[in-house]
């Protein structure tokens, strides 16, 4: 370890250290849209209810949630119709599980709680974890509550006495291995629902169980986020996939002056991307568009109008990918290596699973180079295909031009995942530098 080095800047640790604030704050995707708006209305943005008639005027600060979605937007003072969008688009949903109904089971003297996988987790990661439920309730009376467990629950792995062949391959039944134990004795003396019920505060001091009509709820690892290694480098956290990108977009927003701005900057981060984006509030829905069209209408934008400032638009679709990893090396591209602590990356594939173009392109290296930021290029290796992004959806929705960018990580679709401390704050100053381009 006598080799040359750099030392971690302050400045990315105090990032890092927020960036950890946040993702403990926001164990679902429910959680991480109102730490979204608790943040924005804290630094003085105006909370917006869609069912309301918007007053958005030049100078404007602005902030509104849909389910585990959120959009917060700054309006320039000198906007005006045509002036275009400069759009950071994030998820805030994370691969887990999420209770089903009917959520008490158990066996063999074993209480647990009923799941289903969402998206496309590690499942082995999940295994002797202290975890938690977290997420929304709709009681009776149409109210609704967010709720967290702290530590709950677990995922036991078996015992390598009863399976002496595990370390030559993990396979895991979806239905019969994932299902956490919560506690001892008999499931008709155990209600799940009931403990959710007890952890929500009202003004009257309780929820009955019996008025739980309907519930979001997803499992989340409650280990805190925090450096590590010998010079305290790494950063490791559960939803890093992708909340790193969503933090670092909103302290891009939150630290904008209007007067610098170029266009109207909008933080877009948008739920169920890990199973899709197919929903009222993925980015595949409407939500986006009906905002940017109401913030248009406002600054007297006509059909035509709009469209022009579209065209002139763009967005920063940002998602973690991966870093090259020391013990798969060949699983990556032989002339294209991300690493770690070497800044944000600009997502290419010529399926347009990534919608970087060479304008997109062009747009992220002035950025960075503009804010002072390395940055490094990710492509597949052809024998593995890629994922993908909010990027292309977007860009089919809207028809505005996006660009697919993030930072490289390990671990990805873990229950923790790990990341260098300083590229979270690579990619805050990139984006920062992007809302002034």
């Amino acid at each position: 370890m006598s080799t040359p080095h750099t030392p971690v800047p302050a400045k990315a640790r105090d990032h890092a250290e927020d960036l950890g604030a946040f993702v403990t704050a926001a164990p679902s995707s429910y959680h991480a849209a109102a730490e979204v708006a608790r943040r924005a209305e804290a630094a003085g943005f105006v909370r917006l209810a869609e069912s309301d008639a918007w007053d958005v005027a030049p100078g404007g600060r602005y902030v509104v949630v849909r389910d585990g979605s959120a959009i917060a937007f700054v309006v320039p003072p000198s906007a005006e119709a045509t002036t275009p969008f400069t759009v950071l688009g994030t998820h805030t949903d994370s691969p887990g599980f999420k209770l089903k109904p009917r959520p008490t089971t158990g066996r063999e003297g074993w209480v647990q709680a009923g799941v289903e996988v969402y998206g496309g987790p590690l499942l082995n990661s999940w295994l002797d974890r202290e975890l938690e439920l977290a997420g929304r309730i709709v009681t009776r009376d149409g109210a609704e509550h967010l709720v967290r467990t702290g530590p709950f629950a677990r995922i036991p792995q078996l015992a390598i006495h009863l399976d002496r062949q595990v370390n030559d391959g993990l396979a895991l039944d979806k239905q019969r291995h994932t299902q956490p134990v919560i506690g001892l004795g008999e499931v008709s003396d155990a209600d799940v629902l009931a403990e959710l019920a007890s952890r929500i505060e009202v003004p009257d001091g309780a929820v009955d169980p019996a008025d739980i009509l309907g519930y979001d709820v997803v499992v989340a690892d409650t280990q805190a986020p925090r450096a590590f290694g010998a010079r305290e480098e790494l950063w490791a956290s559960g939803r890093l996939d992708n909340l790193l990108s969503t933090h670092a977009a909103l302290t891009a927003l939150l630290g904008a002056e209007p007067t610098d701005l170029t266009g109207v900057a909008v933080l877009a981060a948008f739920d169920h991307e890990e199973i899709g984006s197919e929903s009222r509030s993925g980015a595949a829905g409407p939500f986006l568009s009906d905002v940017l069209g109401r913030i248009s209408r406002a600054l007297g934008a006509g059909g035509e109008d709009r469209r022009r400032a579209l065209a002139s638009s763009l967005c920063v679709s940002s998602d973690v990918g991966h870093a090259v990893h020391p013990n798969y090396p060949e699983r990556h591209d032989p002339a294209n290596h991300p690493r770690a602590g070497g800044g944000p990356i600009l997502k290419i594939n010529a399926n347009q699973r990534y919608t970087t173009d060479a304008h997109g392109a062009a747009l992220w290296q002035t950025a960075c180079e503009a804010a002072g930021v390395p940055t490094q290029e990710f492509v597949s290796n052809n024998t593995i295909p890629c994922g993908s992004t909010i990027g292309p959806i977007t860009a089919t929705r809207l028809g505005i031009r996006v660009v697919d960018v993030g930072v490289p990580i390990l671990s990805m679709h873990s229950a923790r995942e790990l990341t260098a401390v300083v590229d979270p704050w690579y990619l805050a100053r990139a984006m920062s530098a992007v809302l002034v381009r």
